[in-house]
């Protein structure tokens, strides 16, 4: 498969995984998706790159052990002017949560949260563009945002990443935006208000591709994760909802 160089504006490009233990999360990723892994040194925060046939394919940090929040993924979006992005995001109901900030030659970032309460990074590339593939098994294939702040949210990724949306569902049953439209669509915003416990922020969600879905679940669980929704047929595939050995959630949708 061909190396992905670029990414447009607001797409998301890159992703890491904030876990209470690396060591056990590069096993657990190592088993089900087969990825290889390399450390930068204390420099860069022993910062892990997940890579996948020499492509780079997630981060990992390590989580702050005086942090409350769970083992969880982080998605980024493209941009090509960082402080452009904080600044729209200030102007628009976001807040910085951390940056922007260089990577030395890699690029700049920023850590936000959005019009309704989800954090979302920021990356404008240098030598790092991001993923090195997508869309493919053992890469992410989608990005998905659950808010309970909908309308907010939309205008927010709109008016911030500049965002080209189209309505795939406008009902009280259901209500979803994408980023694009049909095959080129590349992220999206469901309405969660009826659906997110109180306790449980707004949040973006990566899924991750396999081959086989109820496999992956099988392994899955073998590695120490759990299955938090058993495998499900969709009209994009048949999807199931897990978590890695440390907590993290994610998506396994059939590729």
């Amino acid at each position: 498969m061909p190396q992905q160089n670029s990414f447009p504006n607001g797409a998301p490009c890159w992703m890491d995984l904030a876990s209470s233990d690396p060591d056990e999360s590069k096993d657990f990723y190592g088993g089900l998706f087969g990825w290889s892994h390399q450390q930068a040194g204390e420099e860069h925060g022993n910062y892990v790159t997940f890579t996948s046939d020499g492509r780079p394919i997630a981060g990992m940090v390590r989580k702050d052990p005086t942090s409350d929040d769970p083992d969880g993924w982080s998605t980024y979006l493209a941009t090509d002017d960082i402080e452009g992005t904080v600044e729209a995001s200030s102007s628009n109901r976001g807040q910085v949560l951390m940056g922007p900030m260089r990577v030395g030659d890699l690029g700049r970032m920023a850590v936000l949260c959005d019009a309704g309460g989800a954090a979302i990074g920021a990356w404008q590339p240098g030598i790092h563009k991001g993923f090195g593939f997508v869309g493919e098994a053992g890469s992410p294939v989608w990005h998905e945002l659950s808010t309970r702040d909908y309308a907010a949210a939309v205008e927010y990724y709109q008016k911030v990443f500049g965002w080209k949306t189209e309505v795939m569902s406008d009902t009280d049953d259901f209500r979803y935006t994408t980023l694009g439209s049909g095959d080129k669509a590349k992220a999206g915003i469901f309405d969660a208000s009826s659906v997110l416990p109180r306790d449980v922020p707004a949040s973006w969600q990566v899924y991750l591709g396999v081959n086989d879905v109820d496999a992956a679940v099988e392994l899955v669980q073998k590695l120490g994760g759990t299955v938090q929704r058993s495998p499900w047929d969709s009209d994009y595939g048949r999807m199931a909802q897990v978590t890695d050995s440390t907590g993290a959630v994610f998506v396994l949708a059939s590729v």
